[in-house]
């Protein structure tokens, strides 16, 4: 391969890789987005498919008075036959016969709602199941996002990557030197005050046995016990 073909091959895996990052960058606002949208369209279906069952309720009601009529005039067709009127029942049949086609079409359009809404159902369902799914991908997302960039603000200590961050790391250092610094100052300053008030001199006598310490309950107890004795 050429210099010039390693060039442009480097050149083109940069851009690439700036694209990528960009992308990356974005990622999180984007799918935020796409939430916001799968979550506004699957409402938008849902009010649909409550227009859709309406109007399958008000073909079923249709249906059920066809029914009634059917059955009704079935019984005027009875009652003209009892009478002897053959043409007036007649009539009345073919009044059922334009009432049956009728049934037939309600029922042929209720039988295509019923599989519509059935089929709505089912896909709104299953885009819910699908919305939440993607819902908790990118929680699991975000969370680790943030993990990772917790854990990269505190590595930045460590690797010396971070300007800021090492500046301060910098500055509690000098703080806390600076604090041990005046504790021992101030350590140094009271044992000299001991120094200066013979208090130094008083515990080495102490120590060598020359002056007796702090009085203890027992020795008194003892003293007071010889003086009554005496």
């Amino acid at each position: 391969m050429s210099i010039w073909k390693k060039l442009f091959t480097a050149v083109r895996g940069s851009v690439n890789e700036a694209g990528e990052a960009i992308a990356d960058n974005q990622a999180l606002r984007i799918l935020d987005q796409e939430m916001r949208d799968a979550n506004a369209n699957l409402s938008k279906a849902k009010e649909s498919m409550t227009g859709v069952m309406a109007e399958q309720m008000g073909v079923e009601r249709k249906v059920s008075e066809l029914k009634g009529k059917i059955e009704e005039y079935e019984g005027y067709v009875a009652q003209a036959l009892d009478k002897g009127d053959e043409t007036l029942a007649l009539e009345v049949a073919d009044k059922i016969a334009e009432l049956s086609n009728e049934l037939e079409a309600q029922e042929k359009l209720l039988a295509g709602y019923k599989v519509n809404v059935a089929q709505l159902k089912r896909t709104i369902a299953e885009t819910e199941r699908n919305i939440k799914a993607m819902e908790r991908e990118v929680s699991i997302v975000k969370t680790t996002e943030a993990v990772q960039k917790a854990n990269a603000a505190a590595a930045a200590k460590f690797s010396g990557s971070n300007s800021a961050v090492r500046s301060a790391t910098d500055s509690l250092e000098r703080i806390k030197a600076k604090q041990q610094k005046r504790g021992d100052q101030m350590k140094a300053a009271m044992e000299l005050q001991k120094e200066s008030e013979g208090g130094d001199l008083q515990a080495k006598l102490k120590s060598a046995g020359i002056v007796s310490g702090n009085a203890s309950a027992n020795a008194i107890l003892e003293k007071i016990k010889a003086k009554k004795a005496a």
